[in-house]
């Protein structure tokens, strides 16, 4: 670990994608922003089991998975994840893989409500409102 640069903080992984939402005004169902992927790449992250348990709970994990379909990614994590799987070396692997290794370059983020679209461009989503939607 130790300070990550801005470029590598800022990149749009399907971490990163599992918490935002559209903050437009009056929208009720702004979770999970769809994915419109344009090129994809694979950087290899170090692999932390303990930071995975950490985080899964605090997942939404349907958008994951939705999340790494919308990227082209295999269909290679179950749709429930038991206690067990936890502990699965294997699993872990996968949901590391899907969770910070896929890297969104190009592309965008739409709001399921309105349809909005936010341009993700060199992995920075930009989720800039305009005035009228604030």
């Amino acid at each position: 670990g130790g300070g990550a640069s801005l470029a590598r903080a800022g990149a749009m992984r399907l971490l990163t994608h599992n918490m935002l939402a559209c903050n437009i005004k009056g929208v009720q169902n702004g979770y999970p922003l769809k994915i419109e992927a344009g090129e994809v790449v694979t950087k290899e992250a170090d692999f932390n089991p303990d930071f995975l348990r950490h985080i899964y709970p605090k997942l939404q994990w349907a958008a994951l998975r939705a999340g790494a379909a919308s990227m082209g990614e295999p269909d290679t994590l179950p749709a429930e994840v038991t206690e067990e799987m936890l502990g699965d070396e294997e699993f872990l692997q996968r949901f590391h893989h899907v969770l910070l290794e896929l890297h969104l370059e190009t592309g965008g983020l739409v709001c399921p409500e309105t349809g909005r679209r936010f341009p993700v461009e060199k992995g920075i989503p930009n989720l800039l409102l305009n005035e009228d939607e604030t």
